[in-house]
């Protein structure tokens, strides 16, 4: 069921790059969609009605596709994976310093001279 959507959520974000991209802009842009060299098939107007429409209803699939991926995956990434929720762990936390060799006891009892 994942697959199917993450496959149809590509072609829907192909689908609506290329109509944003189709767009005349106020700059002028690609403007490749309303070009009256295709034999007046649309006029300018109603071909911006429907580039528009259609990118309104590509984003909404877009969204919608976006939030049911979210809501599948939520429960996949494994127990503890919320930073929040567990106390930090430092991985420079200073370790005990290491005793020193211990000497040899000394002798108790009288000391002789040596010559």
């Amino acid at each position: 069921m994942t697959t199917f959507l993450l496959i149809l959520h590509l072609l829907v974000t192909l689908a609506l790059i290329g109509t944003v991209l189709i767009q005349r802009s106020e700059g002028g842009g690609l403007g490749i969609g309303s070009t009256q060299g295709m034999g007046s098939f649309m006029t300018g107007r109603s071909t911006a009605n429907l580039l528009t429409r259609t990118t309104a209803v590509l984003a909404a699939i877009f969204m919608v596709l976006s939030l049911a991926l979210a809501v599948l995956n939520r429960g996949t990434a494994g127990v503890g994976r919320d930073i929040l929720a567990q106390p930090a762990t430092s991985t420079n936390a200073p370790t005990a310093a290491p005793k020193a060799p211990v000497a040899a006891p000394k002798p108790t009892g009288p000391t002789v001279p040596t010559h």
